[in-house]
């Protein structure tokens, strides 16, 4: 059963992820799917949860009231493939793909052609996280596991994948690059794989806020492209 409910109170993307965390922690959810832009939410659950125990779940800084009871509507985000949701993160995969091959082609070196893709790849990334580094903590330690026990760890993530965007990149210390990146992709790998095998519905932090990507299966296989990768370079 879908239900849409309007949800008062928020005023930025913390707000909407900490919605969005309280409701996904009752038990006869399924899934949420909160919008910041149109100030609602659209719940998935296994039985009729009152009002009175949504709003119970949520600080008192929120009001959350129905909105529309018809458990077959769907908004214009839910209607869209996985390939239209998770297109901007492919073609900002094109792009990181190809200005590694042009940085590389003279020389023809696969080696070359990794170390700059994931310095490219941490460069980019970090770069949308700082459009919006107040809420991406929110979205991030959703499902990370070092970012829901220390919360600063999500407040500093895009200044380490900066450090290492620029380790690879000038090919500095790249044992040491190479072992944080298993370290902390493999990490982040475990927090999407628990999401994704609890069938929740939450917004990936990969790219920030700024671009709203659903948590699926293209973020894990992102992840273990990074992974594979870091742990060739070592063995190499």
């Amino acid at each position: 059963m879908k239900y849409r409910y309007t949800i008062e109170g928020m005023t930025c993307n913390g707000c909407r992820t900490d919605v969005e965390d309280k409701l996904s922690k009752i038990g006869a959810i399924k899934k949420v799917s909160v919008s910041l832009e149109n100030a609602d939410a659209i719940i998935e659950m296994n039985k009729p949860i009152s009002i009175l125990e949504l709003q119970n779940s949520l600080p008192s800084k929120y009001m959350i009231s129905e909105k529309r009871n018809d458990g077959l509507q769907k908004n214009s985000e839910e209607k869209k493939s996985d390939f239209q949701q998770l297109f901007p993160l492919f073609l900002i995969f094109v792009y990181i793909i190809a200005g590694s091959i042009m940085l590389n082609y003279r020389w023809k070196d696969f080696s070359g052609f990794m170390l700059d893709f994931m310095g490219l790849f941490f460069i980019v990334f970090s770069f949308f996280k700082f459009l919006d580094l107040k809420g991406f903590p929110d979205s991030f330690r959703m499902y990370d596991p070092i970012a829901k026990r220390i919360p600063i760890y999500g407040w500093i993530y895009p200044f380490i994948e900066v450090g290492l965007g620029l380790l690879f990149l000038t090919r500095t210390q790249l044992n040491i690059a190479l072992v944080l990146t298993i370290i902390i992709l493999g990490i982040t790998t475990i927090g999407v794989t628990k999401t994704l095998l609890d069938k929740k519905s939450i917004q990936c932090a990969c790219l920030g806020t700024a671009l709203k990507l659903p948590m699926t299966k293209a973020t894990f296989i992102e992840n273990t492209v990074m992974l594979v990768m870091a742990v060739a370079m070592l063995i190499l």
